[in-house]
């Protein structure tokens, strides 16, 4: 008979006190892009959260230096693409301030008209997503439908599906095709009555309730710290819309239409809440700049410009609310027909920051719902 040995091996409770660290990506499919989290667990409650960005940054800031005033708004309308026209503008606002430019009352009014029907194209890919990660996967398809029928519109006029490249400094590319605004009119009122899908479809389900009341809540006082800015931001009492509060485009005609949203709660199901309402205001400012517009007599949309764009020596800021948040461009130039420097401050990257505050104590189950909560695009954190 073969003797046999017994080993006996003891951890006592150090297995319960130790703490575990987990990379979530930079590859995982609930990031919305290319995003790492490095996570510190005791069980199943994360203690600390560190967001690892950097994996798809481009140096387009950079880039910025080696183009002219026309080619930048190529790099400009990329790093948050679901917000292209949103991009645009503030790049060719920042450079019409710095020129003391006065761009055409058409193309102000068609300006802030495609910025709200972008706004609602970024919103639906979130109202969409979102559920989709808690386990609700037919909102998705109901988002895209909507999407589409603004995308022929947004097509239509731009001649782009996503990167638009429509905005010009002094205005637009090119007038509106022959009836485009009565197409828009229609997708625009086909589009909100069906957004009572995600009122009662999302909102309405138990379990979605369930997976975000009172999770991931986002103090105000974070939200000042952090520079959180717009639906997020908002979702957590702070009542701030740069759109009432400092207007630019057409929004200050548009006091009566503009509703800016807000919650108190700051929690995940806050977040969704203000993010659907706004969609819904946007809709109806898209339909006050039809009305509008078709008051306005026939005129140009742009500017004629020299064939050598060159900005005076000096330097400028320019905010506008993109559908994220708050995006600021610092430009300055020393006269050159190229920036000497072009400062991007983009939503995500200040959005995402407060994971680091939102994550822990909370649990990995939890996780998923908090992240896509923070509705970021990850181009736009590594820009």
């Amino acid at each position: 008979m073969t003797p046999t040995t017994e080993t006996m091996v003891g951890i006592g409770g150090a297995a319960e006190s130790t703490d575990m660290v987990l990379n979530i990506g930079p590859q995982h499919p609930s990031t919305h892009g290319v995003l790492r989290l490095k996570l510190v667990l005791d069980g199943e409650r994360i203690v600390h959260a560190e967001p690892v960005i950097g994996y798809m940054h481009r140096g387009a800031e950079k880039l910025f230096e080696a183009r002219d005033y026309r080619q930048i708004i190529m790099l400009a309308n990329r790093h948050d693409w679901l917000s292209a026209f949103s991009n645009e503008l503030g790049v060719v606002l920042a450079v019409e301030r710095m020129l003391g430019m006065e761009v055409p009352e058409r193309a102000v009014w068609l300006r802030t008209l495609l910025a709200e029907l972008n706004r609602v194209l970024n919103h639906l890919m979130f109202l969409g997503s979102y559920p989709l990660e808690l386990g609700g996967i037919t909102p998705i398809f109901y988002a895209f439908t909507e999407r589409e029928k603004l995308q022929h519109v947004m097509e239509e006029v731009s001649g782009g599906r996503m990167h638009y490249m429509f905005n010009r400094v002094g205005g637009l590319k090119e007038d509106l095709p022959a009836g485009w605004t009565g197409r828009a009119r229609a997708a625009v009122a086909e589009v909100r009555s069906r957004m009572d899908r995600f009122d009662d479809l999302v909102l309405g389900n138990e379990i979605f309730r369930g997976r975000t009341r009172g999770v991931g809540t986002l103090s105000a006082e974070a939200v000042h710290a952090y520079g959180v800015s717009g639906p997020i931001g908002r979702a957590s009492g702070v009542d701030f819309d740069l759109r009432r509060d400092e207007p630019y485009l057409a929004y200050g005609e548009l006091g009566d239409v503009l509703k800016v949203v807000t919650r108190e709660e700051g929690d995940c199901l806050a977040r969704f809440e203000c993010l659907l309402e706004q969609t819904h205001n946007s809709l109806d400012l898209a339909d006050a700049c039809l009305d509008r517009l078709a008051e306005l007599p026939p005129g140009p949309v742009n500017q004629r410009l020299p064939k050598v764009l060159k900005a005076p020596e000096g330097h400028t800021y320019a905010w506008t609310e993109n559908p994220l948040g708050i995006n600021g461009y610092y430009l300055v130039s020393k006269g050159e027909k190229t920036p000497y420097r072009l400062k991007l401050r983009s939503a995500s990257y200040n959005n995402i920051q407060a994971l680091t505050e939102l994550l822990p104590g909370t649990l990995v189950a939890d996780m998923v719902a908090i992240l896509g909560s923070m509705f970021f695009v990850v181009g736009d954190i590594d820009k």
